[in-house]
């Protein structure tokens, strides 16, 4: 374990998905990589039901969801996707179990988060359940009641972990802005409350009492003070898209003790920057922000950018060996 391990966090992950279909060899390249850090592999490769929203859809409590040609949706009783999502979801959780044997630390596992899930869920109708408030309160619900069985059964069969739970919300910003498109597309449903999603958010990470949660989004201008007053202990995000309108919420993030994990390292396939320039943006940043060097390694965990799965195999290995040592850069100079 590393020195960050007693704050929750290892000094490096990775996102969540990653690309192919053979989940040992996954289990085993994630577990190989993040040796004080590693995380539950998501295959969406495979197919409806390991994708990100049917994967979540899996773990709901009664509530199920099927798979039509426009998406996921809402539906009566569970079905064969409902079946196939959570039986990959195990053989997932076997292969994690076989490789952290011993293992004592902080281990990630994702779901998609109340918002991202209300905004991608249909309901009978063909509209989101973001459309239908009272909706998108059962959906919560369900998904909380989901992560603390999911939770526990991590716990059981890693007993020696600090279990970190990710809630994945890319469309949390468009929720928010009322973008999220209505089923015939012409038009949006009309932005949620600020303090309906904080307040929902709250619920759901309040399920993990035991362990940190971290929300993460790879889209621009990250609620950083919602997230925050949400009760999210890290935030995961790509560094490339932050501006200086950033800064202010960044820097009372770190003031008050959230770590950030900084995506630094690109997704999809491409050169390799040596790993003191992969953490560059970081240490600009930290500049900008006036903040003691001495404090980044405490305050940052190096991921790439988003998920891998749009990468190829040999690619996602080298990206996550690459933050590995990118956050060996940041310990070793933080200035």
């Amino acid at each position: 374990m590393s020195e960050n391990s007693e704050f929750g966090f290892g000094a490096a992950t990775g996102v969540g998905s990653m690309p192919g279909g053979d989940v040992r060899e996954t289990a085993k390249t994630v577990t190989g990589s993040f040796d004080d850090f590693p995380h539950l592999p998501e295959l969406p490769a495979r197919g409806p039901g390991a994708d990100m929203i049917g994967r979540t859809a899996g773990m709901l409590v009664d509530l199920y969801a099927r798979v039509e040609p426009s998406g996921w949706r809402i539906g009566d009783r569970p079905g064969r996707d409902t079946r196939r999502a959570r039986s990959w979801l195990g053989e997932d959780l076997d292969a994690l179990e076989e490789y952290t044997q011993g293992y004592e630390g902080p281990l990630k596992v994702q779901a998609v988060g109340p918002w991202t899930l209300a905004a991608a869920l249909e309901l009978r109708n063909g509209e989101s359940a973001l459309s239908d408030p009272g909706a998108a309160r059962d959906l919560a619900g369900s998904l909380a009641e989901g992560l603390r069985v999911h939770l526990d059964e991590v716990q059981r069969r890693v007993p020696g972990a600090r279990v970190v739970l990710q809630l994945d919300e890319p469309s949390l910003i468009a929720v928010l802005r009322g973008q999220v498109k209505s089923a015939s597309g012409y038009r949006t449903h009309r932005a949620v409350d600020r303090q309906l999603v904080e307040s929902t958010l709250r619920d759901v990470v309040g399920v993990h009492a035991d362990g940190p949660v971290v929300v993460h989004s790879c889209a621009p201008d990250v609620p950083f003070e919602l997230l925050r007053r949400a009760g999210a202990a890290g935030i995961s995000f790509d560094l490339t898209l932050l501006t200086e309108r950033d800064d202010d919420a960044i820097g009372e993030a770190v003031e008050g003790g959230t770590r950030l994990l900084a995506g630094v390292v690109p997704g999809t396939d491409g050169p390799l920057s040596d790993p003191a320039g992969s953490v560059m943006g970081v240490r600009t940043l930290w500049r900008r922000l006036g903040l003691h060097p001495g404090l980044l390694a405490q305050a940052v965990t190096v991921t790439p950018s988003c998920g891998l799965a749009g990468a190829s195999p040999e690619y996602a290995r080298r990206a996550l060996a690459h933050c590995v040592r990118a956050a060996r850069s940041l310990a070793d100079n933080p200035e």
